[in-house]
């Protein structure tokens, strides 16, 4: 490993002997910094250190056709600042390379943890492919910027696609660059997608509670459906805040008339939760007849769940003069139904088996009387009326 000044000039001129496949210059002037000449011509500068735990380790600056002398030196210089920091660029770069595309990612770790727990994978894998993959497949996790996230959120709005759609798609790739944080994925340390605010879709809100009034006519009417099962499976929907399908898909071996609780093995969140069962719903489930079928609101016909009851509940709201009304709204008519009579929004949330408060509060409804009710306790503990003759009203 000869030792000779170098400078623009020597590097230009010096050739690799024939003997040789490649020779190394080092120079003194700067601890490290090498050039290899190689029998084909070719010139590469490099750095040689060694990392914070002794071991040696050679760092490629660049190609002499590249980057001028001056160039690298200067190029040396700043590695052997970070060098003396504990910093090791070798091993940065090696990181670099080992970070993914967004592609990449979500082939290879994304869709395979989702598919695992996840019912609407599906659903993932559309807007991905449709939306998500095209602007940022080809882009390295930790090329995906704030900015880019910004662009992409408001560029599909600006293509006309409804606020929810732009919110999905955002939601989505925020889950999934949290999970390549927390999985430790080479490269990125920081989600971009981290206070991009969602658009307020207060048009896609449709939320829709039931009247105790309205609640008795719509069970009225499913009692008359054709469907003979609707007139249980409608009640138990009210009655237990659950979703369509975690009824439909329930088994007798769920419920545990003992300590009165009902066991759903799967759920949105993918994890089991556990519903109490009130007098109410015993009641509901006593009256359902049974026989060797394992499912509770089992088709008659077919003795396995129902895959649609729209037809049957589409006629009995329509009958009920509440059209409007959808499958989903008998969930929200329940947290709204348990927060108008007093309960607090952490038992609403346990029992609905939301992961956060934030969500219950969509659902927790008061009705105009239950405020009324609560500002008039001010005036009951602090009677400041003054004692004068009201003025009539013309």
């Amino acid at each position: 490993m000869p030792s000779v000044t170098l400078d623009a000039a020597t590097i230009r001129s010096t050739t690799c002997p024939k003997d040789k496949l490649r020779i190394e210059l080092f120079d003194p002037a700067i601890p490290g910094l090498g050039i290899e000449i190689r029998a084909s011509g070719g010139k590469t500068y490099y750095l040689r250190y060694r990392d914070p735990h002794g071991r040696q380790k050679q760092y490629r600056i660049g190609d002499a056709k590249s980057i001028t002398f001056d160039q690298a030196k200067k190029a040396a210089v700043k590695l052997r600042g970070q060098i003396a920091l504990g910093i090791d660029p070798a091993a940065e770069k090696a990181t670099l390379r080992q970070v993914p595309t967004f592609s990449e990612f979500i082939e290879q770790r994304y869709m395979p943890f989702v598919k695992g727990y996840k019912r609407s994978w599906i659903s993932d894998d559309s807007y991905l492919r449709n939306q998500l993959l095209p602007i940022f497949g080809k882009k390295h996790l930790d090329e995906i910027t704030k900015h880019d996230v910004i662009q992409f959120h408001h560029g599909m709005r600006a293509k006309d696609y409804a606020l929810g759609t732009c919110n999905r798609c955002l939601i989505l790739l925020r889950y999934a660059m949290n999970l390549a944080v927390r999985w430790e994925i080479p490269g990125i340390t920081a989600n971009p997608t981290k206070d991009v605010p969602l658009f307020e879709d207060l048009a896609g809100k449709k939320e829709r509670f039931l009247t105790e009034e309205e609640a008795q006519k719509l069970y009225e009417t499913v009692c008359r459906s054709e469907n003979p099962m609707l007139k249980f499976i409608v009640p138990m929907l009210i009655l237990t805040g659950a979703r369509k399908r975690e009824v439909l898909d329930a088994k007798w071996e769920d419920f545990d008339i003992v300590r009165k609780q009902w066991r759903i093995p799967v759920t949105k969140t993918g994890r089991p939760r556990h519903v109490p069962l009130s007098e109410g719903v015993l009641q509901l489930l006593d009256s359902i007849p049974h026989d060797e079928c394992p499912w509770v609101f089992a088709n008659p016909k077919t003795h396995k769940p129902f895959v649609s009851i729209f037809t049957g509940w589409n006629s009995a709201r329509k009958r009920a003069e509440l059209a409007e009304v959808r499958i989903h709204d008998l969930r929200h008519s329940f947290a709204s139904f348990l927060v108008n009579a007093g309960r607090s929004l952490y038992e609403v949330q346990k029992i609905l088996g939301h992961t956060q408060i934030k969500t219950t509060q969509r659902y927790a409804h008061l009705s105009q009387d239950t405020l009324l009710d609560a500002a008039n306790e001010v005036s009951k503990a602090v009677p400041l009326t003054l004692p004068c003759q009201r003025p009539s009203i013309r």
